[in-house]
């Protein structure tokens, strides 16, 4: 087994690989920009390296002080974790180069996978639905073109993008004639990649993704699928495994194409095949996330089985130890993310200090976090402070359980979605299973104006 593990990261993912490192023996490195210097990450590992400045392009993105780290410290293996580096196919390349096991996929997986347009003649090539649309658009021209013949409203998506960015819903030729010129232009800022594709939009769908395991001995098995509906600007909020959307017909199909799909391209480690799934219950691939995800801990509770300790062991090379067989699932799990926004003033980010807090317990309740009292919060990463995950018998003993964990949770000093949280778990349309990936923006659509009551010791004007 590996002996040191440098996580090239921060916030809540690097301290759930440190767990998982911990408890298998492996020592761990940190690395962290002037901006991390007081983050738990770092108190937690073994070892810890200051790699840069706060911007992520001088420390995060910043390949050659990570190897430069890793080599300091002779760790035998580098963790991407999600975000970052994690689907960078030229930090994967230079990892091996450089004698460092990158724990994700080789660098011609994730050029494969990780272009989406590239993704999607993958995933046609093995019989994977795919939404109609174009391979990368050369010009406005083509792109109108392309809307006009499968219909109105598309999507402009970052042929390298993720995480919900570069992304534009364009209901019409004008719209079209502007989004093109945008989307371009953060395509290549967010991810130095300025191509881009359209694809034909659906409304009312459902964001369904699958977990899938490979071995670099041919073996794969999945974990069910998740629910990821709730989501705002294509940046998910709440996640549940499993979906009450999807019966066992559906079930058994999303796995086994996206089982199909990973043995395609010889996938090894953890990976997530994502489908928009419409109210027929017609499917549609995404795209495939060459990694970790965020959402991974409701897996975790409801298959009982610890992902990142997996992933870690197929990349060290051993093979699968259990059979698709042998994997069960019990009860229901759901995922509230805490982030540092102001939910009812347009989601503005809120990199304030944390005066105090309060997380929940119980049986049943987990906070994957790397907060604490009198933490300033840095202004030049993502916004989310934390996970909370419950897990039950069943999906409405689950989200009776987040219920009372959110009413448990306090954060003062920034804003957070802990509120809109509340008011979404306590929601008829979502109680009922009633939603899709419209829900969230209706849900605040039809809260404007309104006056919101809290539970929070305030009132909530929109």
């Amino acid at each position: 087994m590996f002996k040191k593990i440098l996580i090239a990261n921060r916030g809540e993912i690097a301290i759930r690989v440190i767990r998982a490192c911990k408890e298998m023996g492996i020592k761990t490195v940190a690395v962290y920009s002037k901006a991390d210097q007081f983050s738990l990450h770092i108190k937690f590992a073994d070892e810890a390296i200051c790699i840069g400045e706060g911007p992520p392009l001088e420390s995060y993105l910043n390949i050659p002080r990570i190897i430069a780290a890793a080599e300091i410290s002779n760790a035998d293996a580098i963790h991407p974790g999600y975000g970052f580096l994690a689907e960078n196919a030229q930090f994967s390349a230079i990892c091996k180069e450089n004698g460092f096991c990158f724990i994700g996929p080789d660098s011609n997986t994730i050029n494969l996978m990780g272009d989406k347009v590239n993704a999607r003649k993958v995933a046609e090539d093995s019989g994977v639905p795919i939404v109609p649309g174009s391979n990368v658009l050369k010009s406005v021209d083509e792109l109108l073109e392309v809307s006009n013949n499968i219909g109105y409203p598309v999507m402009l998506k970052a042929a390298g993008g993720g995480g919900g960015k570069g992304m534009r819903v364009l209901h019409d030729a004008k719209e079209a004639e502007k989004g093109f010129s945008i989307i371009q232009s953060e395509a290549s800022k967010a991810f130095d990649n300025p191509e881009i594709y359209v694809e034909k939009f659906i409304n009312n769908g459902r964001h369904i993704e699958v977990q899938i395991l490979g071995d670099k001995f041919g073996n794969y098995v999945h974990l069910g699928e998740r629910e990821c509906s709730v989501q705002r600007n294509n940046q998910k909020l709440i996640e549940e495994c499993p979906s009450s959307f999807v019966d066992k017909e559906l079930r058994e199909v999303l796995t086994s194409k996206s089982i199909d799909l990973a043995r395609k391209v010889n996938y090894v480690g953890a990976g997530t095949v994502e489908f928009l799934v419409d109210e027929d219950k017609n499917f549609y691939f995404i795209e495939m996330n060459t990694r970790i995800q965020v959402e991974h801990t409701v897996t975790e509770m409801v298959y009982m089985m610890d992902l990142v300790k997996e992933q870690i062991k197929m990349h060290y090379g051993k093979e699968i130890s259990f059979n698709q067989e042998l994997i069960s699932s019990k009860g229901h799990s759901i995922e509230c993310r805490l982030n540092a926004e102001d939910p009812f003033n347009n989601f503005a980010p809120s990199p304030k200090k944390i005066d105090s807090l309060n997380f929940p317990g119980g049986i049943g309740v987990r906070i994957d976090s790397y907060i604490y009292a009198g933490y300033q919060i840095p202004p030049f990463y993502d916004s989310m402070l934390g996970k909370l995950i419950v897990h039950s018998s069943t999906r409405e003993k689950a989200i009776i359980k987040m219920q009372r964990a959110l009413q448990e949770t306090f954060i003062e000093g920034p804003n957070t979605t802990l509120p809109l949280l509340e008011m979404i778990l306590s929601n008829n349309d979502f109680i009922n299973g009633n939603f899709d990936i419209n829900f969230l923006s209706n849900f605040l659509k039809k809260m404007k104006g309104e006056k919101i009551e809290s539970s929070r010791e305030f009132e909530v004007y929109i």
